[in-house]
């Protein structure tokens, strides 16, 4: 939602209410929660818009937002608001450390910078993003960062601080927003040294802005007509021009044959799906050959994230019987 100097009558016929939940860390000492409210209309559809600040501003305009917050701690907390730079390399998105700025978060203020909540209280804060007028084109990234602070102890070395965020996706540049896309091909499938089966295959942003690749993926018409899956994919955020070898573990009692596997990739309103017959383990008579599909899911997020759902693997036969 790029455009002028926005006032908030204009910003409130330009946004829609975002349903969603405070965003938590994974640990359970985390004390603050963090959610987007708005999103543009013209985003209403895009799950990812619902939960990051995604936008397109040419320089010298400004776009606004509603953060709410949330004590989630039984205490009553100060709340430190702030923006600090984040990136997006082959990796993924990765946070800087502390309150490390970049050029994006020059441009972000928060009103208020600071709340002081009751246990359970929520309160909501503007944020304001005013792109330079000499501002570097392409995608910036930072993170929106609700932070608070224990009391200090003097008999602990290390200081802790928990804090929750939301991403900001901003494309700088004139004219409309680039398009956002990509392709999954060179599907492989192996057995590892350990016994473990592995679907890789190459992912490649072929659009303009990042992208936070989820999906599904399926194998049917396996040895004795078996069938697995769905199974959750997440591949994480893959950078403009970037490209990466995906990979998941399937569960290890997954026999060794020829599968078909089909695969639906999403990031945002781009969804893309593939399907091909892969080689689990040594080749089988009807053939072992490889062809062009796409896979599922960068590093570790991967193993973690097919772990849980494969646990609960079921396989079935072509009639339905177990």
């Amino acid at each position: 939602m790029g455009g002028p100097l926005l006032a908030v009558s204009l910003l409130v016929g330009s946004v829609a209410p975002v349903a969603a939940e405070a965003s938590r860390d994974a640990s359970d000492d985390v004390g603050v929660g963090i959610r987007l409210v708005d999103a543009p209309v013209s985003r209403r559809d895009d799950e990812r818009a619902h939960r990051y600040i995604i936008d397109h501003v040419e320089p010298g305009r400004q776009i606004r937002r509603r953060i709410a917050v949330t004590n989630l701690s039984d205490t009553r907390q100060r709340v430190r608001l702030y923006a600090a730079a984040a990136a997006v390399h082959q990796e993924g998105f990765t946070f800087a450390p502390g309150r490390t700025g970049n050029e994006l978060t020059k441009w972000v203020t928060l009103e208020p910078g600071e709340l002081v909540l009751a246990p359970d209280e929520t309160a909501k804060a503007w944020t304001e993003i005013t792109v330079a007028r000499d501002a570097t084109g392409g995608e910036h990234y930072a993170v929106l960062w609700a932070e608070i602070s224990p009391k200090h102890d003097p008999s602990q070395q290390v200081r802790n601080v928990a804090r929750a965020g939301v991403r900001i996706y901003l494309s700088v540049g004139p004219g409309g927003e680039p398009r956002s896309d990509f392709r999954i091909e060179n599907l492989t499938g192996s057995r590892a040294a350990d016994g473990v089966p592995v679907v890789t295959a190459r992912v490649k942003n072929t659009g303009g802005r990042a992208l936070d690749l989820t999906g599904k993926l399926t194998l049917s018409d396996g040895p004795g007509g078996l069938s697995a899956g769905p199974v959750n994919v997440k591949a994480g955020t893959l950078g403009p021009g970037r490209s990466t070898l995906a990979k998941t573990t399937l569960d290890p009692r997954l026999p060794d044959g020829v599968w078909t596997a089909r695969l639906t990739l999403t990031s945002g309103l781009v969804k893309r799906q593939t399907s091909g017959r892969i080689t689990i383990g040594a080749p089988q008579a009807e053939g072992g050959r490889n062809t062009s599909m796409a896979t599922l899911t960068a590093g570790g997020l991967a193993s973690v994230a097919a772990a849980a759902v494969l646990a609960a693997y079921a396989y079935r036969r072509r009639n339905g019987s177990r």
